[in-house]
């Protein structure tokens, strides 16, 4: 069984991987630079170790234990911390209401080649908020596509926010970072797709009338919360494709028009 240390100080050391959790840009460089992730919660920490992710430590108020000790089983050698909720608290800089936290060593595991030979592809161009990108790819995998595809600019899917948000999905759907914004379109022609860019543009078709005919291989590109698709990329697309509206409403949030347009062409 796991090594249950029981820990009353906040500023003991070996919770160093669990501080300022809200603080995003201080996040980002510790995780880079300690290769791992955090899991929020006990139904999240279960499927990243299910899909094969490996502990580095877990926080846990005492009402987790019973429900966690067996999943731990395999991990003798990895730390527990038995902590009040206050002392979570602490330590992270918020109400860790689950009770649950475990630092995931984290993996790149999908690479662009690998997701070049699937047959549906969501493709997020600078997308910077966590909760929209664990948003698209909770649908991506909910509504049966391949894999999803992010520009270099866009949020991590291995930041809390977005892992909590796409239920775990992070772990189980492939998804890769591409190393170059201008040549992504022409690489992803190149392997075969018909790109579809989501675009309020004067030549835009219907979503209805591609979802007639959808093609064999398909990517579809979803922009930025602000100002949607750069120009560049509406530009190289083969479809400018649009979601017709009602009701003076010119568009959705980002996670809702990929929601939709997942639905409509899987």
């Amino acid at each position: 069984m796991p090594v249950l240390i029981h820990v009353s100080d906040p500023a003991d050391p070996r919770l160093d991987d669990y501080v300022r959790l809200r603080e995003t840009k201080l996040r980002a460089a510790l995780e880079a630079e300690r290769r791992l992730f955090i899991a929020e919660g006990e139904l999240v920490i279960r499927r990243a170790l299910a899909a094969g992710y490996r502990p580095r430590s877990l926080i846990l108020a005492e009402r987790w234990l019973t429900g966690l000790m067996p999943v731990l089983a395999d991990y003798p050698d990895v730390p527990v911390y038995v902590v009040t909720e206050d002392l979570a608290e602490a330590v992270t800089g918020f109400h860790v209401h689950r009770g649950a936290l475990a630092a995931i060593i984290r993996e790149e595991r999908w690479t662009v080649a690998d997701l070049l030979g699937k047959r549906r592809l969501v493709v997020l161009e600078d997308i910077v908020d966590h909760a929209n990108v664990g948003a698209m790819i909770r649908n991506a995998a909910g509504l049966g596509w391949d894999g999803v595809l992010l520009a270099p600019r866009s949020a991590d899917p291995l930041y809390r926010r977005a892992i909590k948000v796409s239920m775990g999905t992070v772990f189980a759907l492939p998804w890769a970072r591409l190393t170059s914004w201008r040549d992504a379109i022409p690489t992803l022609q190149a392997a075969g797709f018909t790109v579809a860019a989501l675009a309020l543009s004067d030549d835009a078709v219907a979503l209805d009338d591609l979802a007639a005919d959808p093609p064999e291989r398909l990517a579809i590109l979803l922009g930025t919360e602000g100002d949607g698709l750069s120009s560049t990329w509406v530009s190289q697309a083969d479809v400018v494709v649009r979601i017709p509206m009602s009701a003076g409403v010119d568009s959705l949030n980002v996670a809702g028009a990929g929601a939709v347009a997942c639905w409509a062409l899987r």
